[in-house]
């Protein structure tokens, strides 16, 4: 869209439903619409930037199981996919899989219209290019003997089942994707998905296991850079890193990070337009894993310089006390001239991040578990 954004819309999704806050540039006030499908899992919403208007949500629910809904009219009516994602019938030998849910949800490319890319628990990809009314697997993922055995089982995955996530299409090429698998590595095509290959040297996994094993990589959230293409972001269960292309090894950035914190979460942000600007919201990777925030006091981190330094947001933010963290789709950043960050808490709270996160405003309390968060410009 080529005019000045007038307002902006946070798409919220929940354990027990949608939220859509709509709000003006200033950042200052918010009108709440919502809930949408009131007690239903709902993972991802996304707005296609490529009309403004055409929203879809990865919804599990009680009577439909898995599947997406999708509406023209920026919420107002919702309508189910005509064929949601589901896997085809295995090749190969490969024994059958059912679809979770649908973890993911990414618009393609500028200049491919209605085209839209899924990944689901268990892992799999899948494309629509009708707008999200029907979705079709991508079989050299799916039914790849190789991808299989990198998925592991779903005993192996994340505790809530196995991601195919941070689904990206390179702004300037359709047929370059990447995605990433948890468990499983970071993937990349260049044909638009008939063949792939890894991208994991250089990342490290769980102390006792061998990295040169696919399966046991675990990239939470895999960013591109806006402002420049051939840089990417990880936020890792083993650090944060960056890639600078042509380059093919994975450097890990977080080691910067404050000793007390550590560089382990789940988020990943990245500037619209500054390729040295990136954010991460540590938790607490000790031990157990409580998932929680360092020491009971969440924070945002920004680097300024591609991650050799890191400097603590938490202006605004409970001192203390406050054990919430933030999962891997619920923090994002706006394209205006100076970015907001947005976030969302696993205990229901909805946060704003004026000037990149120096100053925090509570925009509601008391939602859901809060699984995503997007915002989009509209004018």
């Amino acid at each position: 869209m080529n005019a000045s954004p007038t307002r902006l819309v946070l798409m919220v999704a929940t354990r027990k439903g949608a939220w859509l806050f709509h709000g003006d540039t200033q950042r200052g006030a918010w009108t709440v619409d919502g809930p949408h499908f009131l007690g239903h899992t709902i993972s991802h919403v996304q707005l296609d930037p490529r009309d403004g208007r055409t929203l879809l949500a990865a919804a599990k629910t009680g009577h439909l199981g898995p599947t997406v809904f999708r509406s023209t009219d920026l919420g107002a009516t919702w309508k189910e996919a005509s064929q949601p994602p589901a896997f085809a019938k295995p090749t190969n030998g490969l024994p059958a899989r059912s679809v979770d849910h649908t973890f993911w949800l990414t618009p393609g490319h500028a200049g491919e219209r209605d085209s839209w890319y899924a990944g689901t628990s268990p892992q799999g990809l899948f494309r629509s290019e009708d707008g999200g009314i029907t979705w079709v697997p991508l079989p050299a993922v799916n039914d790849d003997p190789q991808f299989r055995e990198w998925m592991g089982t779903v005993q192996d995955g994340t505790p809530d089942g196995p991601k195919l996530h941070s689904i990206t299409v390179d702004p300037r090429d359709p047929a370059h994707l990447l995605f990433g698998m948890s468990g499983g590595g970071v993937h990349e095509s260049r044909d638009a998905g008939r063949s792939w290959t890894t991208l994991i040297e250089g990342m490290e996994v769980v102390g006792g296991f061998d990295a040169a094993t696919v399966t046991f990589h675990d990239p939470h959230c895999v960013r591109i850079c806006p402002g420049n293409p051939d840089r990417l972001y990880q936020q890792n269960h083993c650090g944060i890193y960056r890639l600078d292309r042509p380059g093919k090894a994975w450097q890990r950035i977080g080691r910067g990070m404050p000793a007390d914190v550590g560089d382990i979460g789940f988020p990943m942000v990245v500037h619209p337009r500054d390729p040295d600007t990136a954010w991460v919201f540590p938790m607490d990777g000790t031990d157990v894993w409580p998932r929680t925030s360092p020491a009971g006091r969440p924070a945002a981190y920004v680097t300024r310089d591609g991650g050799r330094t890191w400097q603590r947001l938490d202006q605004g933010l409970p001192q203390q006390q406050a054990w919430w963290t933030v999962k891997r789709q619920a923090m994002t950043a706006d394209g205006l001239p100076e970015p907001a960050l947005y976030l969302g808490t696993t205990s229901g709270e909805l946060w704003v991040g004026h000037e990149g996160g120096a100053r925090w405003v509570n925009i509601a309390r008391h939602l859901p578990e809060i699984y995503a968060v997007e915002v989009a410009a509209l004018a």
